[in-house]
């Protein structure tokens, strides 16, 4: 059995309920007296690690990591719920939230405008293409900004200019090419590969936008954007 004390393994879920597997892939079983305080709470994660020894418990499923919550002593676990639904019953606690939720929304509103002039700065359009411009501009932001979407947008690695360049690629991959329809061979690396071609693709239709000529009458930016339009005005 793996020590009760706290460390910085994590580990991933073992064959049975109430046992994990290290990253070695040895199996242990779960202290008795111990419970899984499943994700979706932070604020009482946060406590309950600083309390005591803890398993933190995670998934991998291929490129992606879920929380599956950590295993830690149910005495204590009930204590610390216990004591913070006390605290987030109180004046001074739901004062707090509103400032914080305050704060948040001020910092989103700030961020969809930073992303949508850093997308319309990636288009870089000629001036007669404005209009399509932010149009293509709108329907990324709204795709890609939405807390939670999980979308390149929300990741810390990358730069905004990054992030918009990435957001636009991807909107035009599932707006503007054939790519949701496409049977894609089951070979290691050949979806990234289809995605990079497509890429590609994508940036020599946007080339033509700023170098100002006309464009397809066919062409699948503007497609994209009326279908889009036409959706709005339907619902």
């Amino acid at each position: 059995m793996a020590s009760h004390t706290t460390s910085a393994t994590t580990y991933s879920p073992g064959p049975t309920p109430r046992s994990v597997k290290d990253p070695d892939g040895k199996i242990h079983q779960v202290p008795d007296g111990w419970e899984l305080l499943l994700p979706g709470d932070p604020g009482l994660t946060r406590r309950v690690k600083a309390a005591g020894p803890y398993w933190q418990v995670q998934e991998t499923r291929g490129r992606k990591v879920f929380s599956r919550g950590l295993w830690a002593d149910a005495p204590t676990i009930a204590r610390l719920r216990l004591e913070l639904e006390h605290e987030r019953g109180t004046p001074a606690h739901a004062k707090k939230q509103a400032a914080s939720t305050a704060r948040r929304e001020a910092a989103q509103v700030a961020y969809v405008t930073e992303f949508h002039q850093a997308v319309l700065e990636f288009l870089a359009f000629d001036p007669r293409f404005a209009e399509l411009a932010t149009a293509i501009a709108t329907l990324v932001t709204q795709h890609a900004t939405p807390v939670g979407s999980g979308t390149v947008a929300r990741t810390q690695r990358l730069t905004i200019q990054q992030k918009a360049r990435s957001a636009v690629v991807a909107w035009m991959r599932h707006q503007t090419t054939a790519y949701d329809q496409m049977k894609i061979a089951r070979v290691k690396g050949r979806r990234r590969e289809v995605r990079r071609e497509l890429a590609q693709q994508s940036v020599s239709l946007l080339d033509s936008y700023r170098q100002g000529r006309a464009p397809r009458p066919d062409c699948p930016l503007i497609a994209a954007v009326e279908s889009s339009r036409l959706e709005h005005y339907q619902r």
